[in-house]
């Protein structure tokens, strides 16, 4: 990529890669840099934390803000799936023993990450998703926590939760009435249909789509865009977290009734989460075979 350079971290990564500008103003981060047979591309425990330190590095105090630099971070993904949402394994074994507190401790892990990504960072970052590969629960919840959602076509987007008996509880009814009406948010979570990307920018919640294959440039060109006049993205960053806010604390009242939906599960909608793992699992094999 013309714009970005391998960054040398101080530590390797192994379930992400990082890669920065040599200025220090753009950086892409890569889900399922250990993208395998059998490595499901969901949102497992270890990556998040990997996601979310290096995440957490990026922002800076509010003081510098001043200087006018404006930073974009890209979210992508190195398997052929942009994410397939939230680790089912994990939330069986932990539904099945009753385990609140770790499926709270996750669920607030993932609010963390997203937020940070809503809020620009501290206010001097531009998010960006660059969906390649199908996006899905909560893969499609970081996504839509993001300033910009580029897609590809014919790639899949959806959340469905619904169809063991959940909803999407890491944001996306928040994030996704920021950018569509209310009733229509609820549709696409009660639905639990998977939409074309197609679907999703005729709708409005993707920004901006492009053929198969050209997704890194256009993120390319619009970082260049907008770097031609920070001043008012950053100025707009400013207007959007006051006009258009999450709080952290309205994604944490969702989440612990995600959470005591999910305690209430029974057996007949564990059964689809597991036979989901499966499907995931061979998915994995394919995709990387």
């Amino acid at each position: 990529m013309s714009m970005i350079e391998k960054l040398h971290a101080s530590r390797p990564y192994s379930t992400i890669r990082v890669d920065s500008s040599a200025s220090g103003d753009a950086h892409w981060l890569y889900m399922h840099a250990d993208a395998a047979p059998g490595v499901r591309p969901c949102c497992r425990p270890e990556m998040l934390d990997e996601m979310w330190n290096f995440m957490s590095a990026l922002t800076r105090p509010a003081a510098p803000h001043s200087r006018g630099q404006l930073r974009h971070f890209v979210l992508a993904s190195e398997a052929n799936a942009y994410n397939l949402g939230g680790d089912l394994d994990l939330f069986t074994r932990l539904i099945r023993t009753g385990n609140r507190e770790q499926l709270l401790a996750y669920a607030q892990r993932c609010i963390e990450g997203v937020h940070h990504l809503h809020v620009g960072f501290g206010g001097d970052v531009r998010s960006i998703a660059l969906i390649q590969g199908d996006a899905l629960g909560g893969g499609l919840e970081m996504a839509l926590a993001c300033h910009t959602i580029v897609a590809e076509e014919g790639v899949g987007m959806g959340l469905p939760e619904v169809l063991f008996g959940l909803f999407p509880g890491m944001g996306a009814y928040s994030f996704l009435c920021k950018r569509v009406v209310p009733q229509l948010a609820e549709k696409i979570i009660l639905d639990g249909r998977i939409y074309s990307s197609e679907e999703m920018h005729a709708m409005g919640v993707v920004d901006v789509l492009v053929p198969k294959g050209q997704g890194v440039k256009a993120v390319e060109d619009l970082i260049r865009q907008q770097q031609r006049n920070p001043h008012s993205y950053l100025a707009m960053n400013a207007a959007r977290n006051v006009a258009q806010a999450v709080s952290y604390d309205e994604l944490l009242e969702i989440t612990k009734v995600w959470v005591e939906s999910a305690l209430a599960l029974g057996d007949k909608s564990l059964r689809t989460m597991d036979r989901l793992v499966k499907a995931q699992t061979r998915r994995s094999g394919m995709d990387n075979a």
